[in-house]
């Protein structure tokens, strides 16, 4: 066998031959103005996180990644104190120092030559994941899919959607600051069996008859059916446990919906669970209500809605239906908030949403110090008890952009100080998207993302 000869493999078994390229000061800088314990957990633990990103799951079913190149490019300069945590994890720690006035390092150029290397190398790397969110590496994101290799980027920050539209995979900087810091991405509790224990029946059938008196006298003998005053004794139905292939399709999914950066039309999500197990459609899904019936009863735990078309799967833990496609866009946007929307995933929410969401949260920090995860859950349920339907996902998207544009969260802030740098991050992600921006479209944006809090 060549290094070029595929070696077969059973669907139980897909291992895809890895490269791995990290651009860590991208991915540093990104994710300490998120959550800096995410951060120093992303620089001082990259074997955690690395173990985490070996199992995988697509369209498919489930699949290894074995990381033949793992290579980790950072300014010496600045971040050498976390070379040796890579070294040692099995990296190839490439030294890019700053070669410009500017301050600009050589990781860049560095990571795009040795992945053009690695495309064209003996070895055939079937995944290349690249951990950055610098769109720069949008032509050599093309050059991987034009040569038929999949592609997972990793983004810390915001990220062009030129860029993310052209990879395979996406996980955004909110999953990836829960995967450095997780413990255990699917615990063991989500793959035991999913049907109760069921009591015993007993093997000797005297043993369901009716007990006999204790007295000091000698029993009657039983008779043939037991008194009327007394219910019968009923051996419980046995319940018949989940198959293998079935255990494997529920642990598919639900990889799959919590990798999610947002909720997942049913149909995909039903394509990773027959692949997992393909006999499931031909059961019916095991009962009534085909794919749903079999998702409510094998993976309770997620969200699930047949509407709006085509129904989605989420994650309930970072989504609700707020989040849906078309939940809370507003009706009568035009034509230029349609837009910023589909290019930038600004969320789709009316100028009264944004108010409510911005004044939400500028009294959320000034009454409750800042902390990501429960600050997203008051917030959110502050705004729906306002009457503004705001997801998990809204939150978190809005709190990104304003900590993208600088402002610390854990100082007390007005709505208006907020509103303005949410605006600016809005307007940064349509240039970014390459928008043709008038003055007229910037200042209808800033009105709109504004909550109207803004000047004109």
């Amino acid at each position: 066998m060549t290094l070029t000869d595929v070696p077969t493999r059973t669907d139980d078994d897909r291992r895809l031959r890895a490269a791995l390229f990290v651009d860590f000061d991208n991915v540093y800088l990104g994710l300490r103005r998120l959550d800096p314990t995410a951060a120093e957990a992303f620089a001082t633990n990259p074997g955690h996180w690395l173990d985490a990103l070996e199992q995988g799951a697509d369209s498919q079913g489930q699949f290894t990644r074995r990381f033949l190149v793992r290579a980790c490019y950072l300014n010496p300069s600045a971040f050498s104190q976390y070379r040796p945590n890579f070294t040692r994890a099995g990296f190839r720690v490439v030294d890019c120092p700053s070669l410009t006035q500017q301050g600009k390092s050589s990781a860049d150029i560095n990571l795009v030559l040795d992945a053009v290397d690695a495309l064209v190398a003996t070895t055939r790397y079937e995944e290349f994941v690249i951990v950055s969110a610098d769109a720069d590496f949008t032509p050599l994101v093309q050059r991987c899919r034009a040569a038929d290799r999949r592609v997972t980027i990793i983004t810390a920050s915001p990220a062009a959607a030129a860029y993310r539209a052209v990879a395979d995979t996406v996980v955004g900087a909110d999953a990836l600051a829960e995967l450095v810091t997780a413990t255990d991405a699917v615990p063991e509790s989500d793959v035991v069996p999913l049907s109760p224990p069921t009591a015993a029946v007993p093997a000797d059938p005297a043993a369901t008859s009716v007990p006999r008196p204790r007295t000091g006298k000698s029993a009657p003998a039983p008779t043939a059916e037991p008194p009327a005053a007394v219910e019968p004794v009923v051996a419980p139905a046995v319940v018949t446990a989940p198959t293998a292939g079935a255990l494997a399709a529920r642990r598919a999914v639900l990889q799959r919906v919590r990798a999610a950066d947002r909720p997942l039309p049913l149909g995909s999500v039903a394509q990773v669970a027959q692949a997992a197990d393909p006999t499931l459609p031909g059961s019916g899904w095991g009962g009534p209500g085909g794919f749903t019936g079999w998702l409510g009863r094998s993976v309770p735990e997620l969200g699930l809605a047949t509407k709006p078309s085509p129904g989605y799967v989420w994650d309930p833990k970072r989504f609700d239906e707020a989040d849906l496609p078309g939940a809370v866009t507003d009706v009568d946007a035009d034509a230029l908030r349609r837009q910023v929307v589909a290019v930038t995933d600004t969320p789709g929410l009316t100028t009264d949403g944004y108010r409510v969401l911005l004044k939400t949260l500028a009294h959320d920090i000034a009454t409750h110090p800042f902390e990501r995860i429960a600050t997203t859950r008051r917030v959110r349920e502050a705004c729906q008890k306002a009457g503004a339907q705001v997801g998990r996902a809204t939150v978190n998207f809005v709190i990104s952009g304003i900590s993208y544009s600088g402002v610390e969260l854990t100082t007390a802030r007005t709505a208006k100080a907020l509103a303005e740098a949410w605006a600016d991050n809005v307007v940064g992600l349509c240039r970014g998207a390459r928008m043709e921006l008038s003055r007229a479209d910037v200042a209808a944006i800033r009105a709109w993302v504004g909550g109207g809090l803004l000047a004109p």
